[in-house]
């Protein structure tokens, strides 16, 4: 269950603390960007095709502790935030495929400890490649990092953006969450008017069916 408490993470906005009331319709949307060296973070509100930036920073963990403590921290840090900005969706960027085993293995465990503290917290959780979020935000999927930067600054009427990448990576993620419209679609019941199901496709397309 989502509850509120004092989680010692700063907010880059005055009004991005948990006990501002609500707005009817809004979403808050977590983006995280994972990492055990670094974890970027970014809370975006979104009240019908505006978007606002609550929060936006890059969490540091100290690269002499041992992997499971980096673990135990990102887990940490993690609830914090959502106990924080009651986020309603957290939206994390996917684990891609490299080279280097090792690095995969290690981010791969610091984004399943990420999703860990918000399943425990009730919060829906949704991945997104990196290539995704390129192609949500720009049209493009191989886009650079400051294509996709150049873009969150006009759609978040934002001046200048967090001077860590992986703050910025963060935002872009929540950003995709939202163009991606945050969950499936319940589909329509057949009874509903103007609904499409298969009996009612072949009696009115008799002649595309054999």
């Amino acid at each position: 269950m989502k509850t509120a408490k004092n989680s010692g993470v700063a907010s880059d906005s005055p009004d991005g603390n948990a006990e501002r009331p609500r707005i009817v319709g809004e979403r808050i949307i977590l983006g995280i960007d994972p990492g055990t060296t670094v974890m970027g973070f970014g809370v975006i509100r979104a009240e019908g095709p505006r978007l606002t930036l609550i929060a936006a920073d890059a969490i540091r963990f100290d690269p002499l502790h041992d992997h499971t403590l980096k673990l135990r921290e990102i887990f940490r840090r993690t609830t914090a935030l959502i106990d924080l900005h009651l986020p309603d969706e957290l939206a994390i960027e996917a684990q891609f495929f490299g080279k280097n085993v090792q690095s995969m293995l290690k981010l791969g465990r610091a984004q399943g400890v990420a999703i860990a503290a918000a399943i425990q917290r009730e919060v829906a959780v949704s991945e997104y490649a990196p290539t995704r979020i390129k192609q949500s935000i720009t049209g493009y999927g191989g886009a650079t990092k400051e294509q996709v930067a150049a873009i969150l600054l006009t759609l978040l009427g934002l001046r200048e953006l967090p001077r860590s990448t992986d703050a910025t990576d963060a935002i872009a993620v929540a950003v995709c969450h939202h163009f991606s419209g945050g969950t499936l679609t319940r589909p329509s019941s057949p009874k509903t008017k103007g609904s499409s199901t298969w009996s009612s496709f072949v009696k009115n397309n008799p002649r595309r069916v054999k």
